[in-house]
């Protein structure tokens, strides 16, 4: 039984910088979205998780935090994001809100004091400083590197004019690592929590959350000879950090009249590592990435949606999916490219999902679609991000100085970034900026959006009924009654390798990996709740396309006779 409004909830991912403009300024904001919310409310989801809206200079838009008990200008103030939960909550949307603790920006006042204090000062101490090496330290003091490309170094001068000390940064160096080791660091957190969970808010997604702490010698990484960047142990995934959680998770449970969630962003080689994080008292759960790096084939898809399933089981918490976000390519271009179907890197699985290479829209959307299916229909949390509801597709052909990505910018142009998943999104086919702005403004959206986009439009897919949007509803409505969301998963037996059916409580999900036709079972047809559009012929289901079937509406004997069904599927839906 489903005890905690999370564990089968499906949540929207909300990039506010792209959602909504309620102003002029080009820039989405709390105003923009506030005024949206009967829109998410309308498409069925149970709550929003809003990337970081803080004060920053926004050299990586939010996730470079100056202040953690405001918010930025651009996006509105904390009035607004008051007003925001009171808003959501009426409407019964529960609000998340983004952590960012591993690293803040150089723009945080605690940065701006030990920049100018001495060597080994307590200002110093709040951040990873270190002498570099060599004779005159010019040299970092380890040979780490940045996620974002180059070195995970940057070195500062005394305030004599003098070159001085290097400070760690895992991201940006903009983004200095906060040196966890110093109790005032998680003291202050600890303060951050509270002070937005007094405000209302219902949990926090927890970016880079294996991150925290480095090993505390910071030894080099012998890996690193070839000069490119590998997963780096040293860097990552320390045992202090499961002390902040449970720490974390004890200030969330003392709130009435339900505790506070917690959902980590967590990147690391095993499920036996991933599992410390969703000990008792730790996390509530985890994104579960493999799934969402998978390529468009049946027998990866179900290894990896298995290990989830697997690793909910043993340690009690329902997985947590999801197919994008804001850091990966979206799934209509990914689907629509030519598949790799090489063994992921498990160092670095998040490239599988920033490919770049021609495209096929129409393939891509379809597999898209049927997708969609998939993830609506599995136990446990569905993660959605802005526009997938709409298919939107990635924008590879931006300009390059339109780029602001930091990925974009620290690779020298090599690499892509994100900047193509965070375009606005187009509200209304034939308005100014596609109805992202307020009426009347003059601003263009701070990302240049497509002369394409307009096709996607919420209000020319709104009285569509096949389109992506109409579809997004059907499911989210249809899954509450046919998906029962703490049921179990079981596999069924279609006799196709390129076909995965499943059965959870009374419904049924089947997806066509392939490009033959599936025959459904005999008596089946007439259970069809939903269907990804177009790939449904008589009882015949197309390739590339998936369907959803309720056993409750046919007999026992035409809804058994095959796929190992059981005359246990059909009869009232049980809630």
């Amino acid at each position: 039984m489903r005890t905690q409004w999370w564990q089968d909830a499906v949540i929207y991912q909300v990039y506010l910088r792209s959602f909504a403009d309620g102003g002029d300024d080009g820039v989405g904001d709390l105003a923009g979205l506030r005024a949206r919310l009967p829109y998410l409310a309308d498409l069925g989801v149970d709550g929003l998780w809003l990337n970081p809206c803080y004060r920053s200079p926004q050299r990586d838009h939010g996730y470079d935090i100056a202040d953690y008990f405001s918010i930025d200008p651009a996006y509105g103030s904390i009035d607004e994001l008051a007003g925001l939960v009171t808003d959501a909550h009426r409407l019964g949307l529960r609000v998340m809100m983004d952590m960012v603790a591993n690293h803040c920006s150089d723009q945080h006042v605690w940065f701006q004091q030990a920049v100018v204090a001495a060597p080994g000062s307590p200002e110093r101490d709040r951040f990873v400083f270190r002498d570099g090496r060599g004779p005159a330290g010019d040299t970092p003091p380890n040979n780490w590197h940045s996620v974002f490309g180059g070195p995970a170094w940057t070195r500062v001068a005394e305030t004599d004019g003098t070159p001085g000390q290097w400070y760690l940064h895992s991201f940006d160096s903009s983004q200095p690592n906060f040196n966890w080791r110093n109790p005032k660091v998680a003291q202050h957190f600890d303060e951050v929590l509270r002070f937005w969970f007094d405000l209302g808010v219902d949990g926090f997604r927890i970016d880079v959350a294996h991150g925290l702490f480095a090993a505390e010698d910071l030894p080099d990484a012998p890996e690193y000879d070839d000069g490119l960047p590998h997963h780096n142990d040293a860097m990552w995934d320390q045992p202090e950090v499961h002390d902040v959680y449970r720490t974390w998770r004890a200030i969330g449970d003392a709130y009435p009249p339900e505790p506070k969630y917690f959902i980590g962003e967590i990147w690391v080689p095993s499920p036996e590592r991933l599992r410390a994080y969703l000990a008792p008292g730790g996390l509530h759960q985890a994104f579960n990435f493999d799934l969402l790096v998978q390529p468009w084939d049946a027998g990866r898809i179900r290894t990896a949606i298995d290990a989830g399933l697997a690793q909910a089981e043993v340690v009690g918490s329902p997985v947590a999916w999801a197919l994008n976000n804001h850091d990966v390519h979206r799934i209509v271009t990914r689907y629509g490219q030519r598949q790799d179907l090489s063994p992921l890197d498990p160092a670095d699985m998040i490239a599988a999902a920033r490919r770049r290479g021609p495209v096929d829209f129409e393939l891509g959307s379809a597999r898209a679609r049927a997708a969609a299916m998939l993830l609506l229909a599995l136990p446990g949390t569905a993660y959605l991000y802005q526009g997938e509801e709409l298919g939107l597709p990635e924008v590879f052909d931006l300009p390059d100085a339109a780029r602001q990505d930091p990925i974009w910018v620290r690779s020298d142009g090599s690499e892509l970034g994100r900047d193509g998943c965070r375009v606005p999104l187009p509200w209304a086919a034939d308005a100014p900026a596609f109805g992202f702005s307020a009426p009347g403004a003059s601003a263009e959206p701070w990302l240049p959006q497509p002369a394409w986009f307009g096709r996607h439009a919420v209000d020319r897919q709104d009285g569509e009924p096949t389109s992506f949007l109409n579809l997004y509803r059907d499911l989210l409505r249809a899954r509450r009654t046919v998906f029962n969301g703490t049921e179990p998963l079981r596999w069924l037996d279609t006799g196709g390798e390129d076909v995965l059916a499943f059965a959870r409580g009374h419904g049924i999900c089947v997806l066509n990996f392939g490009s033959t036709p599936l025959q459904l079972p005999e008596g089946l047809v007439d259970a069809v709740v939903a269907s990804s559009s177009g790939g449904l012929t008589g009882a015949e289901l197309a390739g590339n396309h998936a369907v959803w079937l309720d056993a409750a509406r046919v007999s026992s004997t035409s809804a058994t006779s095959g796929w190992g069904l059981t005359p246990e599927l059909a009869g009232p839906v049980q809630r």
